[in-house]
């Protein structure tokens, strides 16, 4: 088969994709080919929009590296990761909601002792966070693991300012005590600008819209026979609530973080300074038998 036209070319690939061996391969295939070229169809672009596109792409590609993904990025504000996340965690159960993992998460973060301060000596405003890790029918899940990260007081994450901290901070492994309780000391988080100097940016400003996210923590939660948890916990009040450029804000996600003056902490620690502070229960489904 030759000489292809706009109303003959998609039915051609269609064919063509058809042939995998693969039935997931192929299903992918014959729906990305659908609908991409339905876009084309409906826009109809000029050939300089397409070499347009085509670099758009090219440099988001060359944006990432070890410490920053332009890819997720671009999913993320597209409502892509969001969508996913939805659809993949349909039937909650009981457990917590859910939210995106987000391009800042570290694999194998260091373990830190409960109580432990994961801030590493950043300036802020203090914050004591404790929660209980638990199934969703109650049942306490001793050991465990709850990973946390967060930006610091102006919005950055350790990776964005490696060569000034000189490491990571501001995040931490902690394993929850046999009643599934964890605690800890950091910094209060502040809302934030995702990155955008490259192409999401580029592609953000040309939809008018803001680049923020509204203040939050992050945790991931692993405990043996349970669907690891990613989510966050976001602060009420933040002006992004509403606006969030990743639409990962869910109502059962935000909490109060109320401050304290100096005195006895919840861990009995003295504070001589007045201190914030965030509670969370969190709730894990359990895998099927």
């Amino acid at each position: 088969m030759r000489n292809f036209d706009e109303n003959s070319i998609t039915q051609a690939v269609l064919d063509r994709v058809a042939q995998a061996s693969d039935p997931r391969t192929r299903q992918i295939g014959l729906a990305l080919v659908r609908h991409l070229h339905a876009l084309v169809k409906e826009v109809e672009p000029s050939m300089a929009e397409w070499e347009a596109a085509i670099g758009f792409l090219t440099r988001t590609g060359q944006m990432c590296d070890d410490t920053r993904q332009e890819f997720i990025l671009l999913s993320d504000t597209l409502g892509v990761s969001m969508l996913v996340d939805a659809i993949n965690h349909r039937d909650a159960d009981g457990a917590t909601d859910t939210t995106v993992l987000g391009p800042f998460y570290v694999q194998d973060p260091a373990v830190f002792p409960l109580g432990s301060n994961i801030s590493d000596g950043i300036k802020g405003e203090p914050l004591f966070v404790s929660g209980t890790v638990a199934s969703a029918d109650g049942t306490p899940l001793a050991g465990a693991a709850v990973d946390v990260w967060h930006s610091d007081a102006d919005g950055y994450y350790d990776v964005q300012q490696m060569d000034e901290l000189g490491g990571l901070a501001m995040r931490a492994r902690l394993l929850a005590d046999a009643q599934g309780r964890f605690h800890f000391w950091t910094i209060r988080p502040a809302a934030y600008p995702i990155p955008h100097d490259g192409p999401v940016g580029e592609m953000l400003a040309a939809q008018a819209r803001h680049p923020y996210r509204p203040a939050h923590v992050h945790f991931m939660i692993h405990a043996d026979g349970h669907d690891t948890l990613v989510t966050h916990v976001f602060v009420a009040g933040d002006r992004y609530l509403d606006s969030d450029v990743v639409f990962g804000v869910k109502d059962s996600l935000i909490r109060e973080f109320p401050s304290h003056p100096p005195g006895k902490a919840p861990d009995g620690r003295a504070m001589d300074r007045p201190y914030d502070s965030l509670h969370y229960d969190f709730r894990l489904k359990r895998k099927p038998a």
